[in-house]
């Protein structure tokens, strides 16, 4: 069976490429992530947004002798683990965290060579980075990584340099260096239940740009607070992550996403049971992580193994991943129950209800509703959440319906559209192919009674508690992971039974229980602390 790999964190440098599956959308991000504009690539889990920052990354590394533009790819995947006394740790951490990564790409490039007093200043002082001993920035760092450990400890910050003496020393740099610009890189750049550490990120992001600094990002659809001092629109460009359902290569597209990664035994299902792996893609609506779980699962790809997956996985395991928002952060309870309950009970039984009128009618189908923008705030938020979860795809913005009304359109994910059918394997493709953005939209106006529960209850609190938060999510037992089941059993077995279980764990204590190698231990490790990092950021 393919031991799939579903997070580019879990993914060797040297492999990027080769899984990359060089469509015209997914070209124009990664060129539009390694040109001179602020870029921000939005999308939902799983839909590999961190793989083409990776590609990005590659592909200016390739030409870095002949451009010299030096790629920075720097992951914020632990600000959650931060609980210090410092009032502005974010924004002291975030800066650690960049000038760390900008020595170490350096240092790895062949670009260090001598003492300088610029890469003094961004390794926090002195010439350690020279010698091979971790620099005082590093030092730094690993404090507020580790200060989960010990809740409001006092990390010295002085090390690190501001944002203005940060830019002096990458200019001064770049000249001596022949160095035409620095692209830096963002992943887990706005987590979804962060907002002010959002505000702060992106308030650097602006505050960094300059002719020889071009930064872009990673974030989510709809949940990012980009703050008062940061215009979107003005201060970088908004690019979708999108694989159109609708496209006439969509299938194939899919395909080669999961032949980069499939055996021989999974090609030959695949291709046996060409209509049964459509059905699937589909059901995928363009996320490759959902794909390849979905695929994983399907074992020969037959009629009963993809109708019993797509009934699985869309009626119990999308809409639990959606649901467990609701224990991480209890302000956002309200909007998440909401949202399931309005999608679950009145979206999907609305749409299996005109897709069946549609079918006597011309065939045409459908999966998308329509929200008023007067719609209350509460309700646009709800609908968001559900954005970021993969459930719905937002499909327009100021789009017109009955009266000349303006609002948004959204999918719903089609697989949960296919698990309501007896047969999804029999339909799916029909639904699939037939799908019209107007015939059968179904419209929620600016009053409609289904947003009452949801006002009467709802109190907006985005600010959460981030101390006790994270220390309720330490103490939850592994099985909340998105981990295969048999490495939570292992995992268990061995005795890591919490998440702070495996934050804890050493490589060493890793290799000496599963008896294994180096290579295959560093990965169960890489695997189990990618899931805890992404689990406890949102």
């Amino acid at each position: 069976m393919t031991d799939f790999i579903y997070r580019t964190e879990d993914l060797p440098q040297d492999q990027v490429s080769t899984l990359f599956v060089d469509t015209p959308d997914d070209r124009r991000l990664v060129d539009a992530l390694k040109g001179r504009q602020p870029t921000i690539i939005v999308g939902s889990r799983g839909v590999g947004k961190s793989l083409l920052l990776r590609v990005a990354e590659a592909e200016l590394l390739a030409k870095f002798a002949e451009d010299r533009v030096l790629p920075v790819y720097v992951s914020f995947s632990k600000s959650a683990l931060i609980n210090t006394s410092h009032k502005d740790q974010f924004v002291q951490w975030m800066l650690a965290r960049i000038c760390s990564r900008l020595v170490r790409c350096l240092k790895k490039n062949g670009l260090v060579v001598a003492p300088s007093p610029e890469l003094s200043l961004l390794s926090g002082g002195g010439n350690q980075y020279l010698q091979g001993d971790a620099p005082p920035i590093e030092r730094v760092l690993s404090a507020f990584e580790e200060s989960w450990k010990r809740p409001n400890i006092n990390v010295d910050a002085a090390p690190i340099p501001d944002v203005d003496s940060m830019k002096d020393a990458v200019d001064d740099l770049c000249e001596s260096l022949d160095i035409e610009r620095l692209v830096f890189l963002f992943d887990e750049a706005a987590h979804v239940f962060r907002p002010e550490q959002q505000r702060q990120f992106f308030t650097v992001f602006r505050d960094l740009r300059c002719a020889r600094i071009t930064c872009n990002a990673a974030v989510y659809p709809g949940t990012t607070s980009y703050g008062d001092s940061f215009q979107p629109v003005q201060d970088a460009t908004l690019l979708s992550v999108e694989r159109n359902v609708t496209d006439k290569d969509y299938v194939d597209r899919m395909k080669l996403i999961v032949e980069r990664q499939a055996d021989s035994t999974l090609s030959t299902a695949i291709q046996r049971n060409a209509e049964n792996f459509g059905v699937l893609a589909y059901a995928a609506h363009g996320n490759p992580r959902i794909l390849l779980k979905t695929v994983s699962r399907a074992k020969k790809l037959t009629s009963r193994d993809v109708n019993d997956v797509i009934r699985d996985y869309f009626r119990n395991d999308i809409w639990a991943e959606h649901s467990a928002l609701a224990s991480k952060y209890s302000g956002h309870k309200h909007l998440v129950d909401w949202g399931r309950k309005f999608v679950e009970d009145k979206v999907l039984v609305e749409l299996t209800k005109r897709n069946e009128r549609l079918d006597s009618d011309d065939g045409k189908t459908t999966c998308y509703f329509w929200i008023h923008r007067d719609a209350p705030a509460a309700v646009h938020e709800a609908i968001r959440l559900l954005a970021y979860s993969g459930v719905v795809i937002r499909h327009g913005e100021g789009i017109k319906a009955t009266m000349g009304q303006i609002g948004d359109r959204y999918a719903v994910c089609l697989g949960c559209v296919f698990s309501l059918q007896s047969s999804p394997t029999t339909v799916g493709l029909w639904i699939a192919k037939g799908l019209s953005p107007v015939k059968g939209l179904i419209v929620y106006g600016q009053s409609n009674p289904n947003y009452q529960e949801l006002v009467e209850t709802f109190e907006k609190n985005f600010e959460p508690d981030t101390a006790s938060a994270l220390a309720e999510q330490l103490r939850r037992k592994i099985d909340v992971l998105d981990l295969p089941s048999w490495l939570r059993k292992n995992l268990k077995d061995a005795g890591f039974q919490t998440i702070s279980d495996i934050l804890n764990a050493t490589d060493d204590q890793i290799r000496s229980t599963y008896y294994v190698g180096k290579v295959r231990s560093k990965k169960v490790k890489s695997a189990a602390t990618n899931a805890v990092l992404e689990y406890l950021s949102g």
